[in-house]
């Protein structure tokens, strides 16, 4: 059974590489700001010690005044897994930095979330719509969908 990194595990983990990059440490997760997530995402994937090569999901969640992007992770070597977290405040405009350079399967979940809840990533090598129609209006996963 894989093991789950707590928050504080975690926080230990990605502060020896990257100081002032997490904004807090939850119980199972820890939150880093967007303009970070890049360069921890690639410290997870690429240092010996942490190894996670393997993306397991990307999701995202309303919460009216913001979005939050949540990234699960494993690692094969070490059979551990862990829960990073990004928020993105801005409803109008909402954009994260892509992942597909760091792990090649985040290329359908980043469009998926870009389909349904209207969260661009920028850097994605094909941001367009996955389920629905160009043209459909609005993200039928937002809570303000109408």
């Amino acid at each position: 059974m894989t093991a789950v990194l707590s928050g504080r595990e975690i926080a230990e983990r990605i502060t020896g590489k990257h100081p002032k990059s997490i904004i807090s440490i939850e119980n199972q997760s820890v939150l880093i700001g967007s303009e970070n997530l890049l360069k921890v995402a690639d410290c997870l994937k690429n240092d010996p010690e942490l190894d996670f090569s393997l993306l397991v999901d990307i999701t995202a969640v309303d919460y009216f005044d913001y979005f939050e992007l949540v990234y699960r992770m494993t690692s094969l070597k070490s059979n551990t897994s862990l829960v990073l977290k990004v928020r993105c405040n801005n409803r109008e405009n909402p954009e994260v930095p892509s992942v597909t350079g760091i792990w090649k399967g985040a290329d359908f979940m980043e469009r998926e979330i870009y389909d349904l809840m209207g969260i661009r990533f920028t850097g994605h090598p094909n941001m367009k719509r996955i389920f629905l129609w160009e043209g459909f209006k609005g993200y039928p996963l937002r809570k303000d969908y109408l």
